[in-house]
């Protein structure tokens, strides 16, 4: 009954409950349905929260928060306090954009866009100019995200940004006062009067044009036709520039048709006296300055067989500045812009280098100078110049080159590399026109070696080294040495000729080869001790120094028979000897041959302006033979010395044939020595020339290679020491004789009167 009880008091509570709650109002967050309070959803109302918020309802009540992007003020916020504001993403750079992106900040977000100015994805630039964002007579200029508009030259911005053009013929210096100015939209032209122009530069200052340098005079009736017709389209080229119409630019033809006559003129040998030479060179200068600025081209290098040339132009409405430097297969030319344009600038400016290849090598030998000091006059008939570097002309638009305001420099490449030295310097001169010479007035040698040297010039002309040749006086210590040395060699070898001819006990193969090289050693000291310095008849000075060269060459191929037959006594056993047929073929023939031979090729080799012998060119002709005879007798000695060296090393030497080899070759080389040694070291005289050392070794060798001949064949000669001794008794004896017939018949005599002969008349003792 209990639990019945109790089931009843529950629903008696709950009808009670329920009966009160109906006749009561719900709480706040709740309402009425169905008789019972229930929550009510706040969320339900349209922008509870207000905007970039959403609403969050809960049991009785509810909160806002803010949407992604946005903070709230305040913390759970609802619609009547607090706000959702927007997160800038892009302060303080809290979202890094990639590239050249820019981060721009969204209401609730961001975006990394291109900066203005820039397109596509990868925010490339933007090019604004490819539509028409400029007016007329402007340019668009793009730039990295923007652009800008400047006007065309000859044109000027206004205020209000339009560019109108420029009357530049309202200043009066922009043609200068050798022409009229006509102004053009955007543009000049000026138009030069009579014998005036621009060379076709219409907006260029106009210049005076001189076309009486292309007039052929009557002194130019030598000159070839070609060279006459150049003359003639140079003419008619100038008075068309200098015309009403200004002409037409042909530069490079007229450039090429000098350079055709030029190679004419110079290849036929046209150019024979200094006043051809002068006008020669006046018509290539003038010719420059007439063609230089008609060339298109900033640069022109034009190479024919006989010149080589490079020119530099330059057009623009300001004067260059700075350096400029040409160069030609022989020569080097530096200068300033400021020293090509001068004084006045006609808006173009140009410098041109001509070099001629064979100006002096063609016959043209004009190497007169012009003499300066009294020094140089008085040994004007000593020195001997000539060029050693290529002739070449220097042209610049400068018109006053007379006295430059400062100094050129040009640098020479030597025909003919030769250190200075006391025989020889260089100068740098230039051709003087009005003199017809060459002149070093404004030249100064800058600095100089063996290949090339530098010249410092003060005006502008055609150009050149000149070299000149000292003569070097031969000392008085070597003169006498050579005289003394000579003069004694000439009695050795005079002795040595007598005895190799008469002395019977050394006759033979060996002692017929000594003969024939004293014979010749002999004949070619006594000619060059009375005519070596015959230089004042080129005729008789070719032949002493022919007569030195056949002589000096035989002495020398007698020698290499000497060495032969050394080998063969040697090898055969002495048995065999060389056929004198043979030795003279050698001996005399050989050194012929290379004489003819040498004379007919090169007869200008034979004396030079000091002495009568080789020429320093030629010197070819003597040196190979002898170098090549000095190394087969070199070869054969040694062949010598080994085939000695095996016998004196067998069991059983025959002791007096190898005293005899022994005895040879010690003499024989000797003898090689002696005269190979000697112009060994000549050789090494005129390769190191002013070696005092190597002067008076081979002067000393030289003038008495006689007498060590003679010591060596004869009296370092066990046979011919016992002949002299022979003859010295014979000698002796003979005059003891006369002395003791002598004495007999004084005494004899004595006894009585003299009485004559009667057949002959004399007296008798």
């Amino acid at each position: 009954m209990l639990p019945n009880m109790e089931m009843k008091w529950a629903l008696l509570l709950l009808g009670s409950f329920l009966l009160c709650c109906e006749s009561r109002e719900c709480s706040i967050g709740f309402k009425i349905k169905n008789k019972t309070c229930v929550d009510e959803d706040e969320c339900e109302t349209p922008s509870q929260c207000g905007d970039n918020a959403q609403c969050i309802n809960t049991n009785g009540s509810y909160y806002c928060t803010c949407d992604e992007g946005f903070r709230s003020n305040t913390p759970n916020f609802t619609a009547d306090k607090g706000q959702c504001l927007d997160i800038n993403e892009c302060f303080n750079k809290k979202v890094e954009c990639s590239g050249e992106k820019e981060c721009v900040n969204t209401s609730g977000s961001y975006n990394c866009t291109c900066p203005k100015g820039y397109r596509d994805s990868e925010c490339g630039d933007e090019d604004e100019c490819l539509s028409s964002v400029c007016g007329v007579h402007s340019k668009c200029i793009n730039t990295p995200g923007s652009f800008f508009c400047t006007c065309y030259p000859g044109f000027d911005k206004l205020e209000n940004g339009t560019c109108a053009d420029n009357n530049e013929c309202e200043d009066p210096e922009v043609c200068g006062t050798n022409a009229k100015c006509f102004n053009l939209p955007g543009r000049y032209r000026c138009t030069c009067h009579q014998s005036y122009s621009n060379y076709g530069n219409d907006q260029s200052k106009c210049i005076k044009m001189n076309c009486d340098e292309f007039k052929i005079e009557s002194d130019m009736e030598e000159m070839p036709k070609q060279w006459k017709d150049l003359l003639t389209r140079l003419r008619n080229s100038c008075e068309s520039l200098s015309g009403p119409n200004g002409g037409s630019q042909a530069g490079e033809q007229l450039l090429e048709n000098l350079f055709t006559s030029t190679d004419e003129l110079l290849s036929g040998g046209n150019i024979t006296s200094g006043k051809m030479l002068s006008q020669f060179l006046d018509t290539v200068e003038n010719s420059m300055r007439l063609i230089g600025p008609q060339l298109k081209e900033p640069v022109t290098r034009m190479e024919t067989h006989n010149t080589f040339a490079e020119v530099v132009v330059t057009r623009s409405q300001t004067p260059p500045t700075g350096s400029v430097t040409l160069s030609t297969d022989s020569a080097l030319f530096n200068t300033s812009w400021e020293t090509v344009v001068g004084k006045s600038y006609p808006g173009f400016a140009f410098v041109a280098l001509v070099s001629y290849k064979d100006l002096d090598t063609s016959g043209h030998q004009f190497h007169k100078i012009s003499r300066t000091s009294q020094e140089q006059e008085s040994r004007e008939g000593e020195i001997t110049y000539q060029l050693n570097s290529k002739v070449v002309t220097a042209v610049v638009s400068n018109p006053e080159t007379k006295q430059l305001s400062e100094p050129v420099m040009l640098i020479f490449t030597h025909n003919e590399e030769r250190a200075e030295s006391g025989g020889v310097a260089y100068s740098c001169v230039f051709w003087n026109k009005a003199e017809g010479a060459w002149s070093g007035r404004g030249c100064e040698r800058a600095w100089s070696n063996s290949t090339h040297t530098g010249c410092s010039c003060s005006h502008l002309s055609s150009f050149a080294v000149l070299m000149a040749l000292y003569p070097i006086q031969d000392s008085f210590e070597l003169v006498l040495i050579t005289r003394v040395g000579l003069g004694l060699s000439l009695v050795c070898l005079f002795l040595c000729i007598l005895t190799f001819r008469f002395c019977r006990s050394i006759q033979g193969t060996r002692n017929s080869i000594h003969l024939h090289l004293s014979v010749c050693l002999f004949i070619a000291d006594l000619v060059f001790l009375c005519g070596i310095s015959s230089t004042h008849n080129k005729v008789a000075c070719a032949i002493v120094a022919g007569l030195l060269h056949y002589f000096f060459l035989s002495a020398f191929c007698w020698m290499l028979l000497e060495g032969v037959q050394l080998y063969r006594m040697l090898v055969l056993v002495f048995e065999k000897t060389i056929k004198h047929l043979y030795m003279y073929a050698v001996g005399y023939g050989v050194p012929l041959a290379i004489v003819i031979i040498s004379a007919i090729s090169y007869p200008q080799g034979y004396g030079t302006d000091r002495h009568c012998w080789l020429s320093l060119e030629f010197m070819w002709s003597f040196f190979a033979p002898v170098c090549i005879i000095v190394i087969l007798n070199s070869l054969v000695f040694v062949m010598t010395v080994w085939k000695l060296a095996e016998k004196f090393s067998s069991l059983n030497p025959d002791l007096s044939k190898l005293r005899k080899i022994r005895g040879f070759t010690v003499t024989a080389v000797a003898q090689l020595c002696v005269l190979g040694g000697m112009w060994v070291f000549g050789c090494f005289l005129f390769q190191h020339e002013g070696t005092q050392v190597l002067l008076y070794l081979f002067t000393i060798l030289n003038s008495l290679q006689g007498a060590l001949i003679f010591i060596m064949h004869c009296l370092l000669s066990k046979p011919v020491r016992e002949e002299y001794c022979k003859l010295i008794s014979r000698i002796c004896s003979q005059k003891e004789k006369k002395y003791s017939e002598f004495s007999t018949n004084a005494s004899s005599n004595s006894q009585r009167p003299l009485r004559s002969d009667q057949t002959t008349g004399e007296s008798k003792i």
